[in-house]
C-alpha cells in the first residue's frame, strides 16, 4: 500500500514515528518527504499501521488527509527505511514553533545531562520551527542550522530510531550548535565564564538589556527599571508585556482563569492579556506596565535561554518586549541591534530567518481574540471558501498578508505598520516568503483596501502587474465582517457589526461604525453611526480635543477647550473636514471629555484607557438616542454628547458617576446599532449576528452586544483563530476576492 499523508507532517518528528510503527509492526518499506506531503509504501496490512500510527502521533504533528494506493510497489525492500526527501509541491502545513517540552526542561536542569543549561536545547516535539526554516522540504541543509555540523554523540542521537531526537533537524548540544556572546554598551564582547547569569544579574542591577530569542530580539528590564526605561525608550504610556518566572507567579498578580491558565502553558505560550488583581492595581510598580488600564499582558517563558536566564535572576516578573526602534520591525541581526543604545546585550550566531514576534491575545468565553497573530500560530490553514489563488496584502496598519492556493489560506506572521520603508521591505519579504514556501508560483488575483493612499496598495499593484493578476479592492469593514465569516466557517449570510477607528468608505468618507449584511461576494450597508467631522484628519485622532470640539459646534456649545484664535481656525477648518462614523471615534471623544485620554501616544489609547471605566460603570444614566432613515438607519450620537454636557455641568463627576455616564452613554450606542442589526436579520430570516472591528478587543463592549442579541433568541459568532482587528483584514480581502473570481 502506497499513503501520502497531508497535513503537520514535516518537522514534529512525524517520519520518525512512521518508522518506529512500521519497525515495530515488522514492515517493510520506505518513507519520504516530498515537501507538499509525506510518502509511505509499506508491505503488509495498513490498518493495523495507521491505527498504531495514529496513537503514536508527536504532539505537534496532524493528519489533515491519507491518500491510498495499492498499485504495486516501487520496488522491493529489505527492511523499512527513510529516504531523501525530494522537492515535490510545496504546499504542505509548515510546523510552528513550538515551546519547549517537558522532556527537554527536565534535561535542561539535569546537570548530569550533556545538554544541561544549553540554551538551544530541543527534540522533535519543540523549539523553533517557522522562524527557523527556508524553504521545505524541512530538512537540516534547509533551516537556519544548516551551518553547524552535528557532533558524534548528536549524530547518534539523530539516526536512533528510539530517541527522542531521531530525525530531529534542528538539534545541537554546545559542542556543535549555536553559542551565546554577551556585548556591552559599546558593542564590545565582555568576557565571561557564564554569560548567560552575568546578564541576569545585570538586568536584576538595573541595566537594560537586549536579548536575541527564536524570531528577533527582546528588550528586558526589571520593574524597579521601568521608569528609566520609558523615557529611554520614549514609550510614556504604552503597555508592555512582561513574562513571569512560573505560573504560580502570574496567579499572585492576576486572578487567572482556567482558560488564561490554558491559553499560558499552551504549547503556543502566547502573551496573554488578563485583569489585575486589587493588589496590582494599587502596585505602582505593576501600573507602570500598563498605566491607566485594569488589564496587562502577562506571559511565561518559552525557550530555554528564558528558562536558564530566570533560574539566575532574583526578579520573578520582568519586562520582556519586542526590540525595534520607532516605526520599524523587530530586529533581527546582530549588527543593528546595537542601535538601540541598551545597557548589555545577549545575542548568539543563529540566523533569524523568519522575524516573528510574540502572539498577544484577549481571552473572551474560551476564545481567542488575536490583537497580534504571530509566534506559535503561523502559518495555520483556513478555508477560504475559493480555490483560487489569491494574495490579500492587508491595510495599512497592524498588516499581515494572506496567501490561498488549492483550496487552503494561510496568514502571514504580524507585519506592522507599513507606512515605514523597513517594515514595507518586511511586508514584502514575508509575502514572497509564504509563496516560496508554498511553491505559488502563479497568482489570479491580488486584493487590496479600498482607500486610495495606503502604502499597501502600492505593494498590491507590484504583486498585480508581476504575476499578471487581476486586483481586486476590498472594502475595509466589509473585509472584517468576511474575516468572522471564514473563522466560524459560515457560508451563509451574516448581519456584522464592524466597529474599529478607521475604513475607507465607498462614499469617500471614514466609516467604522457599521452594521453591514454580508456574504462572500458582496455586502450591504444596514446601518451607522452618526458621521461626525475629523478637524485635521489624523490629527483629530492623535488630539481628540478636537473630536469634542466639533461636537460642541455642532450642538451650539462653546466648549472652552482652545483659545479664541485656535477655535476660531479649528472652526473654519470644520466645513473641510473630513467626516467619520468610527465607534473607535465615539468611545474617543467620550475618554476626552470625561478627562481619561486626550492625546494619543500608540495606538487607540483614549479608547483603550476608557475600557477600565466601561469595566467598572453600571447602566444608571437614560441616554435616549434615535435613529433616523437617510440614505439607510444612522444611530444619531451628537445628542448623546449633548446629555452627557449637561449631566456634567450639573455636578462635577467623581470617578464611578465617570464609569456610570461611560457605561450608560456607549450603551446607548450599541443598544441601537443591535436594534438595527437584529431587524434586518428578522427580515432576511438571517440566523448569526456578529462583532468584528478593532473595538470588539473592548471586552465590556462585546459583552452588551452579545448580551442584547442573545436576549433575542440570535447566535452571537466572535473570532477565535483570525484577529478581530485590521491583522485580520488580509483574510477578508482574500476569501472575498477569490470568491468574486472564482464566480466570474
Amino acid at each position: 500500500m502506497r499513503l501520502v499523508f497531508y497535513g503537520v507532517v514535516q518537522g514534529v518528528g512525524f517520519r520518525p514515528a512512521v518508522f518506529r510503527t512500521a519497525k515495530a509492526l515488522g514492515l517493510k518499506g520506505f518513507i519520504r518527504n516530498n515537501g507538499s506531503n509525506v510518502e509511505v509504501e509499506i508491505t503488509g496490512d495498513h490498518e493495523p499501521f495507521l491505527e498504531k500510527l495514529r496513537k503514536e502521533l508527536p504532539p505537534l504533528a496532524l493528519i489533515s488527509s491519507i491518500e491510498y494506493d495499492d498499485s504495486p510497489l516501487s520496488k522491493e525492500f529489505e527492511d523499512f527505511e527513510i529516504v531523501l526527501s525530494e522537492d515535490g509541491k510545496k504546499s504542505s502545513l509548515i510546523p510552528c514553533d513550538s515551546a519547549i517540552c517537558d522532556d527537554c526542561l527536565s534535561e535542561l536542569f539535569n546537570e548530569n545531562d550533556r545538554r544541561y543549561k544549553y540554551p538551544f536545547i530541543n527534540c522533535t516535539n519543540c523549539g523553533a520551527r517557522f522562524s527557523a526554516i527556508i524553504k521545505v522540504p524541512y530538512d537540516r541543509e534547509n533551516t537556519s542550522m544548516e551551518p553547524f555540523r552535528l557532533c558524534e554523540p548528536c549524530q547518534k542521537e539523530y539516526d536512533a530510531p528510539k530517541d527522542r531526537r531521531f530525525y530531529a533537524q534542528t538539534i545541537s548540544c554546545s559542542h556543535d550548535g549555536p553559542q551565546f556572546t554577551l556585548y556591552g554598551k559599546d558593542d564590545k564582547k565582555i568576557k565571561s565564564d557564564d554569560v548567560i547569569k552575568d546578564f541576569a544579574h545585570r538586568i536584576d542591577t538595573n541595566d537594560i538589556g537586549v536579548l536575541k530569542s527564536w524570531g528577533g530580539m527582546h528588550i528586558i528590564c526589571n520593574l524597579e527599571t521601568l521608569e528609566r526605561f520609558r523615557k529611554w525608550y520614549k514609550r510614556p504610556e504604552k503597555p508592555f508585556a512582561i513574562m513571569v518566572r512560573n505560573l504560580d507567579i502570574a496567579k499572585k498578580i492576576a486572578p487567572i482563569t482556567p482558560f488564561e491558565e490554558l491559553l499560558l502553558t499552551a504549547p503556543q505560550r502566547p502573551i496573554v492579556i488578563v485583569q489585575k488583581s486589587e493588589e496590582s492595581m494599587d502596585d505602582p510598580l505593576l501600573e507602570q506596565v500598563s498605566p491607566g488600564l485594569n488589564n496587562m499582558g502577562l506571559y511565561l517563558p518559552y525557550s530555554a535561554i528564558q528558562h536558564i536566564l530566570f533560574s539566575h535572576l532574583k526578579s520573578d516578573i520582568i519586562l520582556m518586549t519586542s526590540a525595534n526602534p520607532p516605526g520599524e520591525p523587530i530586529i533581527t541581526d546582530n549588527k543593528g541591534v546595537f542601535k538601540l543604545g541598551a545597557d548589555c546585550y545577549l545575542l548568539h550566531n543563529r540566523q533569524i530567518i523568519n522575524r516573528i514576534d510574540d502572539s498577544v491575545i484577549v481571552p473572551f468565553q474560551n476564545r481567542k481574540f488575536f490583537i497580534r497573530k504571530s509566534r506559535g500560530f503561523v502559518p495555520v490553514a483556513l478555508n477560504p471558501q475559493h480555490s483560487a489563488r489569491v494574495i490579500g496584502v492587508g491595510a495599512e496598519e497592524n498588516v499581515t498578508s494572506s496567501v490561498s492556493t488549492n483550496g487552503s489560506l494561510y496568514t502571514s506572521q504580524y507585519i506592522g505598520d507599513v507606512r515605514d520603508y523597513n517594515v514595507y521591505e518586511f511586508h514584502r519579504n514575508a509575502t514572497f516568503h509564504m509563496l516560496n514556501l508554498f511553491g505559488i508560483k502563479d497568482v489570479d488575483v491580488i486584493a487590496c483596501d479600498l482607500h486610495p493612499l495606503y502604502t499597501s496598495k502600492r505593494f498590491s499593484r507590484e504583486l498585480a502587474d508581476e504575476y499578471n493578476a487581476v486586483l481586486t479592492e476590498v472594502q475595509h469593514h466589509w473585509a472584517h465582517a468576511v474575516s468572522l465569516m471564514i473563522d466560524n466557517d459560515i457560508t451563509e449570510d451574516i448581519i456584522c457589526l464592524t466597529l474599529d477607528g478607521a475604513g475607507y468608505g465607498t462614499d469617500g468618507n471614514i466609516w467604522g461604525g457599521e452594521v453591514l449584511k454580508a456574504s462572500l461576494t458582496e455586502f450591504e450597508r444596514v446601518a451607522r453611526l452618526q458621521y461626525l467631522p475629523l478637524i485635521g484628519g489624523d490629527t483629530a485622532v492623535k488630539d481628540t480635543r478636537r473630536l469634542v470640539f466639533a461636537l460642541g459646534e455642532m450642538l451650539g456649545r462653546n466648549m472652552h477647550i482652545f483659545d479664541d484664535d485656535a477655535g476660531m481656525i479649528l472652526r473654519k477648518a470644520i466645513k473641510n473636514s473630513p467626516k467619520s462614523s468610527s465607534f473607535g471615534r465615539f468611545l474617543d471623544a467620550i475618554s476626552c471629555y470625561l478627562g481619561v485620554c486626550c492625546t494619543m501616544t500608540y495606538d487607540g489609547e483614549p479608547a483603550i484607557k476608557l475600557e477600565k471605566l466601561l469595566s467598572t460603570g453600571k447602566n444608571k444614566y437614560d441616554f435616549q438616542t434615535h435613529v433616523v432613515n437617510q440614505d439607510m438607519n444612522v444611530v444619531m450620537t451628537a445628542p448623546l454628547f449633548d446629555r452627557l454636557f449637561d449631566l456634567c455641568e450639573e455636578e462635577k463627576p467623581d470617578f464611578q458617576k465617570k464609569c456610570d455616564l461611560a457605561y450608560s452613554m456607549a450603551s446607548s450606542a450599541l443598544e441601537e446599532l443591535a436594534k438595527c442589526a437584529i431587524n434586518r436579520a428578522r427580515e432576511e430570516n438571517i440566523s448569526s449576528i456578529g462583532i468584528s472591528g478593532g473595538v470588539s478587543y473592548n471586552l465590556p463592549i462585546v459583552r452588551k452586544v452579545v448580551k442584547d442579541v442573545e436576549k433575542q433568541g440570535f447566535t452571537v459568532v466572535t473570532h477565535d483563530n483570525v484577529p478581530n482587528g485590521d491583522g485580520g483584514i488580509s483574510v477578508g480581502q482574500n476569501a472575498a476576492a477569490g470568491k468574486i473570481f472564482e464566480n466570474s
